[in-house]
């Protein structure tokens, strides 16, 4: 293994940015911070078998998102049972939270509205989901976007395109 890809290298050239992609789809400081682990433990792994025909970041990137899908639908699926464990009480049915909404970087005075956006954002589908977080909070390139996903930059722009119109609907919709 090139001294450039030792695993602290690539943990310290990354760890921030795989934080800030696990925050941006988990929305709570804990959780992120638990996929990032997960997300290293993941590389670190494959890191022997990393072939550079991707770029390192790109290769990263693929990981720290594939754990936080998993984490999100490990998430719904205990959601669910909690919910079906409840559902004979509707009263506390109604009581069993998601994850709680803990995004350090938004303003108490923001977190409401924030946590609506966020809202509407997870509801995408999930191709369209990660479409919009990699271009608008992480600031990836349509192109850098469309390798990490594995899709044609065409893609991405259709993916955008269409995540852009559903969000602007559900705001209609939910101002009218």
């Amino acid at each position: 293994m090139a001294e450039q890809h030792s695993f602290k290298n690539v943990y310290d050239r990354h760890v921030r940015m795989v934080f800030n992609l696990c925050l941006n789809y988990v929305q709570n400081r804990e959780e992120a911070e638990e996929v990032t682990q997960d997300a290293f433990v993941k590389a670190h792994d494959g890191l022997g078998e990393f072939r550079a025909e991707a770029a390192l970041r790109t290769w990263i990137y693929r990981i720290a998102i594939n754990c936080c899908l998993d984490h999100v639908k490990a998430r719904k699926r205990k959601k669910r049972s909690l919910f079906n464990l409840f559902r004979s009480h509707d009263d506390l049915a109604e009581q069993v939270p998601g994850s709680a909404f803990d995004h350090p970087g938004v303003q108490l005075e923001h977190r409401e509205a924030t946590e609506r956006i966020f809202k509407r954002v997870n509801a995408l589908p999930e191709q369209q989901r990660t479409a919009l977080l990699l271009k608008t909070m992480e600031g990836l390139s349509q192109n850098e976007v469309a390798e990490v996903m594995g899709v044609s930059a065409k893609a991405v722009e259709s993916l955008l395109s269409r995540a852009r119109r559903k969000l602007q609907d559900e705001l209609e919709r939910s101002e009218g």
